[in-house]
């Protein structure tokens, strides 16, 4: 079985030269592309990328966490507050569903 979950983040994309660079300030990834809506995919799939790494290594909650991400009150689905340009971006990560494993049991 697979499922997904999806993150919302903050995101920035700016044209340097004949780049445009894209980062989330957030996670403090960054990312580029020769048109906006490269940078932009870029961006998603180095954000993908990241946290896919973090929870593979066991650190998605601590990354998380020191970067000031903490559980919202409610189930409200709110769209961020766009400024200055800014812009968020949606980053699916895929998971599937294999067989439980045992955990040790505390004695």
């Amino acid at each position: 079985m697979e499922i997904s979950i999806e993150f919302e983040l903050p995101a920035r994309i700016r044209k340097k030269g004949a780049w445009f660079i894209s980062s989330c300030p957030l996670l403090d990834v960054f990312s580029q592309g020769q048109t906006r809506e490269e940078a932009e995919r870029n961006l998603v799939d180095a954000l993908a990328s990241f946290l896919t790494s973090c929870y593979e290594r066991g650190m998605l909650d601590a990354v998380l966490r020191e970067s000031g991400v903490v559980p919202a009150s409610g189930l409200k689905s709110r769209k961020p507050a766009a400024r200055n340009g800014d812009m968020a971006v949606r980053v699916p990560l895929p998971f599937e569903v294999r067989a439980k494993t045992r955990r040790a049991v505390a004695s």
